[in-house]
């Protein structure tokens, strides 16, 4: 198949194109349908309350924003670390990374009941909040990634790209930084209370943005029918299980670190321990099936071969970073607050009672269809730009390589 053909397929012409944008529509609309609920009736449909302020849509809204900068591994890497087998993803790093932040962005928009009253938080900043700081930060970071896309897109301006990989690199570990440090601002709450959280989210954003971009390159390429070797494959499978064990280290310093302090053994008993649903997602979602296991999956000899293993590992990293936000974000709200350390105290003001939350229909509704829209952007986008590369086969990322087939392109179906 010609390299005019696969541009062809991707500018949406074929049955599975337009099948994948009438159901990324179907999600938009279900999401459109549950802010307008929340706008008509008010938060009380969902099931946050005066305790948990911060629901489900804030999950999907965080993951989508430290994923989006994880998205642009691929673009540093070529222009900043100097690794040319990266350069032909470099524009669909760039491209994903925006889309994944407007729509994350969009979900906290929605999900505000009053998006109107986003006026006056970008037009009366505040700074000594990290909020009016991120304003800053997520608008800075799409103008600074569109110049750097925009950069690698126009042969005259190609000399320019370095430097701005450079800046888009520096803004981006701001960026997550900024992310991570509205928890660690949190006095007030001890699970959020903490300084390492901010790079803990940096290694958050490296795991989960690779994933997110190798189920996307997978997808892209089946889809319009381009040459997909395992070199490139393979190099980015390998990044992504250095990434997943960097975000253990930093889990496993930030709970050794609290177990030190006396005074936050009760918001690790309450995670590691008796969490309820909390403690499930720690250790058997977080921990177990998206962490140990990916990388189990990512470093076995013979597993690792197989491009549906590597998609699986990626969809595991998901959700176990799901289930990291879901812990930290609304179990940490759910822990009752110590309002007086070293005093014991009672009211009917749930003073020392657990939280109760349960995520609403809306509410995932919300969260489904602001990455739906991401995805759309991200498609409809491809159809106009050459974002892809006509080829990745191993030949052309390393011309060093020989024309022998791979182990897994020669692999049976089952592998």
């Amino acid at each position: 198949m010609t390299a005019k053909t696969h541009f062809t397929e991707i500018e949406g012409r074929s049955p599975g194109y337009l099948a994948l944008l009438a159901g990324l529509a179907v999600l938009i609309g279900l999401g459109l349908l549950a802010a307008v609920l929340k706008g008509t009736h008010g938060h009380y449909i969902t099931g946050m309350n005066n305790q948990v302020v911060w629901g489900l849509p804030h999950i999907f809204a965080i993951f989508l924003i430290v994923a989006a900068s994880g998205a642009l591994n691929a673009a540093s890497f070529s222009s900043v670390f100097g690794r040319v087998a990266y350069k032909p993803l470099a524009r669909l790093s760039g491209l994903l990374a925006m889309t994944l932040l407007i729509g994350g962005l969009v979900i906290l928009v929605l999900d505000l009941g009053r998006p109107d009253r986003l006026i006056v938080a970008m037009t009366h900043y505040n700074f000594k909040s990290i909020f009016a700081w991120n304003i800053l930060l997520y608008t800075g970071f799409l103008a600074v990634v569109a110049v750097y896309l925009w950069f690698m897109m126009e042969r005259r301006m190609n000399s320019y790209v370095p430097v701005a990989g450079y800046v888009a690199f520096l803004w981006r570990l701001i960026l997550t930084t900024g992310t991570g440090s509205i928890f660690g601002f949190l006095v007030a709450r001890e699970a959020y209370d903490a300084a390492i959280l901010a790079p803990m989210f940096i290694a958050m954003s490296f795991s989960l943005g690779m994933a997110v971009f190798i189920l996307v390159v997978m997808a892209t390429f089946a889809g319009t029918e381009r040459p997909l070797g395992d070199l490139i494959l393979r190099r980015m499978k390998n990044l992504l299980g250095i990434f997943v064990a960097g975000v253990l280290y930093f889990v496993l310093a930030y709970h050794l670190t609290n177990l030190y302090a006396t005074r936050l053994h009760g918001i690790e008993a309450f995670v590691l321990l008796n969490g309820g649903i909390y403690t499930f997602l720690f250790w058997f979602v977080q921990i177990g099936l998206g962490s140990i296991l990916p990388l189990v999956l990512l470093f076995h000899p013979v597993w690792s071969r197989a491009r549906r293993v590597i998609a699986a590992a990626a969809g595991l990293v998901i959700a176990g970073g799901l289930a990291q936000l879901y812990v930290i974000v609304i179990g940490g709200q759910a822990y009752p607050l110590d309002l007086f350390p070293g005093y014991d105290m009672s009211s009917s003001f749930f003073d020392g009672v657990v939280a109760t939350y349960t995520p609403s229909l809306p509410e995932l509704m919300l969260g489904l269809g602001g990455t739906a829209f991401a995805f759309l952007l991200l498609a409809v986008v491809m159809k106009f730009l050459r974002i892809l590369p006509t080829s990745l086969a191993d030949d052309k990322v390393d011309p060093q390589v020989s024309s022998t087939p791979s182990t897994a392109q020669s692999a049976p179906a089952g592998a």
